[in-house]
């Protein structure tokens, strides 16, 4: 294939959240990301690489079965959202949001998540503990965000993401509700379940009023020091590690 103008127009259209939904794909950028497709079930429509990427992974590319041109980094770099892109950049299908909650998981729940750095590493987060899912607000930062999927470094493969209006989903799955706020159970000594609900709030305002009905329980980490408070994801982590190891 020669890499043409329009390709190089639809690639810089997926930065935009409006086109990525209409046409319903995304973007996935990086030696790491992109060869972590492979091995995956997401679909590869095109793929955009240097020389050296290609001459590595030759067996890989041909095998997926996709469209692919192969092009000078400065090319790859030009298209894309990296700042440095020294290999690949694959468009890749969106999934379908179809949410499926079972009776045994620990799901992860966010209510407004703005940051698209704060979304990728709680998806990454989620991965390191063996979180399969997480049910994000309709307001939340988009999943198929450039900025998001290389933040996750990969995980977003292994995590899904489901959009839906938490007020009206949540109370339906059946399944506690662990809220995190400023105060409320230490989840130091906290006895969580086998299988539950963790909310996070927005990172300036915290879990809405509207959501704090619906919470079985408040939980915080307790501070020892100065801070306002923590970054979610940050906080994120220091839950979850707490309820893993409660459960051994």
């Amino acid at each position: 294939m020669a890499f043409t103008k329009n390709q190089a127009k639809l690639i810089k259209s997926l930065r935009d959240k409006k086109h990525r939904n209409e046409l319903g794909l995304f973007l996935v950028e990086g030696e790491k990301n992109v060869l972590e497709l492979f091995n995956s079930d997401w679909n590869i429509n095109y793929l955009l690489c240097t020389a050296e990427f290609f001459d590595k992974n030759r067996n890989l590319i041909r095998n997926k079965n996709s469209g692919y041109d192969v092009v000078e980094q400065s090319e790859v770099e030009k298209v894309g959202t990296l700042e440095s892109n020294n290999s690949a950049l694959a468009i890749v299908k969106q999934k379908e949001n179809k949410l499926e909650v079972g009776k045994n998981e620990i799901v992860i729940a966010l209510d407004e998540i703005k940051d698209p750095g704060n979304l990728g590493t709680i998806i990454r987060i989620a991965d390191w503990y063996g979180i399969k899912k997480i049910i994000a607000s309709e307001n939340t930062v988009d999943f198929y965000n450039s900025k998001v999927i290389s933040a996750t470094k990969g995980s977003f493969m292994r995590v899904d993401v489901f959009y839906t209006n938490l007020v009206e989903t949540l109370p339906k799955i059946g399944l506690p509700i662990f809220g995190a706020f400023i105060s409320g159970n230490n989840v130091h000594s906290f006895n969580f379940p086998k299988s539950g609900i963790l909310l996070m709030g927005n990172e300036s305002n915290g879990i809405s009023k509207e959501l704090e009905k619906s919470i079985t329980q408040k939980i915080t980490i307790p501070s020892f020091g100065g801070a306002e408070s923590l970054n979610v994801a940050i906080a994120t982590s220091v839950i979850l590690d707490n309820w893993k190891r409660s459960l051994k």
